[in-house]
């Protein structure tokens, strides 16, 4: 039978009681491990000794001692622990064969031994502790991803320096098995950073030949780090680079990349303009908060052409095609927010709106004084410059002019009969635009006036069936949330149309419902005539797993009625849904639809199934669907898609994995994308394999394979990447 004993609450000599509820307070607590455990309580000199000679577990605070044999003292925190000895910390592990240690100062001292949090450990002989500042030295020690006995790979040298955050070397050698590889003069490794390391992607591309991408991340200490880049295509030649990363405590982090590539057979654009040889691309971040509520933001994203990144950065040009730069200052207090932002075009290739600056006070809502009245704004004031983008020798004319914006708004929210939100709005626009100086020509300056009223009515209303289950579904009792909703928007028709007035901030092509009402709906100089009322109405089914409360389902609906239609509109908007399903905790369903009302035809539909019952395999089904929009209007979508997606993961064993993704292109029948990868596991790195085929429709057929490796205390990609970001397997 297992004996517990907290040792507070015992004494050896049979003190007094009172005495002994006063030895309570921060006592450790021991417990055997075995039935036939046996604990000793010994008084000496005023402590209380614990000798445990089976299996045994110490706990304190958040430190946790096992060990297969120990002695105790209960009132100072030491122990002295024999035999398979493990101390956890938070989320750091030390393990010896004996070893010394206080659980009060975390002075620690042992002949040998091994620590790390994973993926990163390390061991070493002759440690000791630092009781001020938990700083531990040893010697001939090491560093290592291999959690093994005999590590085959380590980072080695006589004396080591461990803290709770880090580990740091001089004078160290990197071994792979006994074989000697590579000095340093000076290493540093934080448990819970990556630290210096070398990079290697080896590969082919139909575009760029064999490859060889070649990185080393180099860590000089915690205001300093970045990478060194070395590439060579032999098709399209050499190309290297330099990142840096600058930590600067309160004043923020910075970051700067340099890429400079030789193209040996540069591409062309789609206006069949030839690339330059001497292609670069320089990226600059930085974000700071000095003070509480103040904020710093800055980027400056240059490239010495508009496919740059598309040819040598794929990944980044899939989730930012047209780089941006800007520079921001924020400060914000309870209830207004003070914005000093600046946006420069630096890449003359892109189609942009300079504002050189801008300033914008927003007003959050807020209750006036004492009354039930709320009330909220937004004013701006820059100088703005629209500037088109120089591709085809006839750019569009440029044109400039300062604007002053002022949005203010009233709100008046009520609750009739506890149930129903009714809230009441009014408010005004007021903006100025000096003289537009165009080519060859100026516009008058405009005053524009806009009023806007409206109302929003809501309610939520629920039932619950605590008694409906079903194993299949998952289902452990229901609950019904509906919550329909009304929303009028009646905007008279402005002194200035749209196109009588500069336009800076337009509506933009979307793929979702625009906002109906202001200050949402932030198309500045967009803003027309409205009269519509936006129906909505969102369903939630709820049910209980693992003792939480889940939703089952969720689907809102949305629509706007155009009581008042503007030329080329329907009485009607499309019908958005969005739908999401989870009748397994492991099977989810989501929809994405837009309806055209009118003549009966889906405009978008995005439908993905997702299946992952378990950590060995998961696999997902898409669908996208866009309808051709080639209206003659800015917030055309244009071409259309037809697209089915298909991923698999396999996990074979502990060693081995694969991942399959597919992309069809169904409105030609076309296999637009395959991507293949094979997984390995070599103890203390990963490796992939990946093969890529790709239709570029108009071109000729692309074939890719990369082999990416990385070591396992050094990882180059977050957990995940493969998957959001799979081309990062095959570049940079």
């Amino acid at each position: 039978m297992r004996i517990r004993a907290i040792l507070a609450c015992i004494s050896a000599c049979g003190l007094a009681c009172s005495c002994a509820l006063a030895q309570t307070q921060n006592a450790l607590e021991i417990e055997s491990l075995t039935d036939d455990g046996r604990l000793d309580f010994v008084h000496t000199n005023g402590n209380v000794i614990v000798t445990a000679t089976t299996p045994v577990l110490v706990r304190y605070g958040g430190g946790v001692l096992t060990a297969d044999s120990a002695t105790i003292n209960r009132d100072t925190g030491e122990v002295a622990a024999a035999g398979k000895v493990r101390i956890q910390r938070d989320d750091q592990l030390w393990a010896g064969d004996r070893i010394q240690y206080n659980f009060h100062t975390r002075q620690m001292q042992t002949e040998q031994f091994r620590t790390g949090r994973a993926p990163v450990f390390a061991g070493a002989y002759g440690l000791s502790g630092d009781i001020t500042n938990r700083l531990y030295t040893a010697t001939n020690a090491f560093v290592t991803a291999d959690d093994y006995a005999a590590p085959f790979e380590r980072i080695a040298a006589r004396r080591i320096t461990i803290t709770d955050e880090y580990v740091e070397m001089r004078h160290a050698t990197l071994y792979l098995g006994g074989l000697p590889v590579f000095y340093f003069p000076y290493y540093k490794r934080r448990f819970d950073d990556s630290g210096n390391r070398f990079h290697f992607v080896p590969g082919y591309r139909s575009r760029f030949g064999a490859f060889l991408l070649n990185s080393y991340n180099w860590f000089l200490n915690d205001r300093l780090d970045g990478s060194v880049h070395a590439d060579y295509r032999t098709k399209r030649g050499v190309g290297a680079g330099a990142d840096f990363n600058v930590h600067l405590d309160r004043w923020g982090e910075a970051s700067l990349r340099y890429y400079y590539a030789q193209d040996d057979a540069p591409s062309e654009d789609l206006a069949g303009n030839r690339m330059p040889d001497d292609r670069q691309r320089v990226y600059f971040a930085y974000l700071a908060e000095p003070v509480t509520n103040v904020t710093f933001r800055s980027q400056v994203r240059y490239q010495s052409d508009a496919l740059m990144t598309h040819d040598f950065f794929e990944g980044d040009y899939r989730q930012n095609p047209q780089p941006n730069t800007f520079f921001e200052a924020t400060k914000f207090w309870d209830n207004f927010a003070l914005d000093l932002y600046a946006q420069p075009r630096v890449n003359d290739f892109l189609n942009t709106v300079e504002r050189l600056p801008e300033v914008k006070l927003t007003g959050w809502r807020q209750q006036l004084g004492a009354s039930p009245l709320y009330y909220e704004s937004e004013s701006s004031a820059g100088f703005y410059h629209r500037r088109f983008a120089e591709t085809n020798g006839v750019p569009e004319p440029d044109y400039d002019a300062f604007r002053g914006d002022a949005y203010h708004q009233v709100v008046l929210p009520w609750t009739f009969f506890d149930w129903l939100n009714v809230t009441p709005r009014v408010g005004g626009r007021f903006t100025y635009y000096s003289e537009a100086t165009a080519t060859n020509t100026t516009a008058n300056e405009i005053y524009r006036g806009v009023f806007n009223t409206g109302a929003e009515v809501s309610l939520k209303a629920s039932r619950t069936w605590a008694g409906a289950t079903n194993g299949l579904l998952q289902l452990d009792g229901l609950r019904h949330i509906v919550e329909p909703s009304l929303n009028y928007v009646y905007v008279p028709r402005p002194n200035e149309r749209p196109w009588e007035i500069p336009q800076f901030d337009s509506e933009l092509p979307s793929l979702r419902l625009l906002p109906l009402e202001f200050p949402d709906y932030n198309a500045v100089d967009s803003v027309d005539t409205q009269n519509a009322l936006r129906l909505g109405l969102r369903n939630r089914l709820q049910t209980k797993r693992g003792g939480q409360v889940e939703d089952w389902l969720e689907w809102s609906l949305f629509t706007d009625w155009r009581l008042k239609r503007l030329g080329g509109q329907q009485s009607f908007s499309d019908l958005s849904s969005d739908l999401s399903f989870r009748p397994r905790s492991w099977l989810t369903f989501s929809s994405e639809t837009r309806f055209n009302v009118d003549d009966g035809q889906f405009r978008l539909a995005f439908h993905t199934l997702t299946l992952q019952p378990n950590n060995v395999w998961n696999w997902s089904l898409g669908h996208y669907y866009l309808r051709d929009d080639f209206h003659a209007v800015p917030t055309a979508w244009g071409d259309g898609n037809d697209l089915i997606t298909s991923r698999l993961f396999y996990r074979l064993n502990e060693n081995w994995a694969a991942r399959i993704a597919l992309y069809y292109e169904a409105r030609d029948g076309r296999m637009q994308e395959q991507l293949y990868t094979l997984y390995r596991d070599f103890r203390s790195w990963t490796g992939a394999l990946t093969f890529r085929v790709r239709d570029n429709r108009n071109g000729d057929m692309e074939y890719a394979v990369a082999f990416t490796f990385s070591l396992k205390m050094s990882p180059r990609y977050k957990l995940g990447d493969d998957t959001v970001r799979p081309y990062g397997l095959i570049d940079r």
